[in-house]
């Protein structure tokens, strides 16, 4: 069995549970299990959660894929993908290795808001089941965190 895979905070907010996100894809948890900041209102640097690979860059998306081949994707808002990027700068490269707590994208969250989508980002741990993760206290007590503080660990 691998060893537990810390996953950081991508950008500053509160913690909320999956559920909690108006998306019901990504409330019950059929991209995979999670959990979601609701970011604070500004333009923001959002970091890479783990070390690893960028699979896959959108402007609204990101995944990174650790060497031991366990995913963490980060999604930036709710129907996002309709602004074909407004909003976001990527700050890095689809095929990047990242190391945690490098910027992937800026996300201008006042933007969002006021375009009227949900600006919350949903942190989904990919091809794993809700058994398989912890989340952080942090998450079951709705703090505010920094970006790089610890949010959930994938433990299989």
């Amino acid at each position: 069995m691998a060893a537990g895979l810390l996953v950081l905070a991508p950008l500053p907010g509160r913690a909320v549970g999956l559920d909690t996100v108006s998306d019901p894809t990504f409330a019950q948890a059929i991209v995979g299990p999670g959990a979601a900041i609701e970011p604070l209102r500004a333009v923001l640097d959002v970091v890479a959660p783990i070390s690893g690979k960028l699979l896959k860059v959108f402007p609204h998306a990101f995944v990174v894929v650790a060497a031991d081949g366990r995913g963490v994707l980060v999604h930036l808002g709710i129907d996002t993908v309709q602004l074909k990027g407004e909003g976001f700068t990527l700050l890095a490269q689809q095929g990047d290795t990242v190391t945690a707590g490098d910027p992937i994208v800026s996300y201008d969250v006042p933007a969002i808001v006021a375009g009227g989508r949900d600006p919350i980002v949903p942190v989904i741990v990919l091809e794993r089941q809700g058994e398989d993760i912890s989340l952080s206290d942090a998450v079951a007590a709705g703090l505010q965190l920094a970006p790089g503080d610890a949010f959930l660990t994938v433990n299989r």
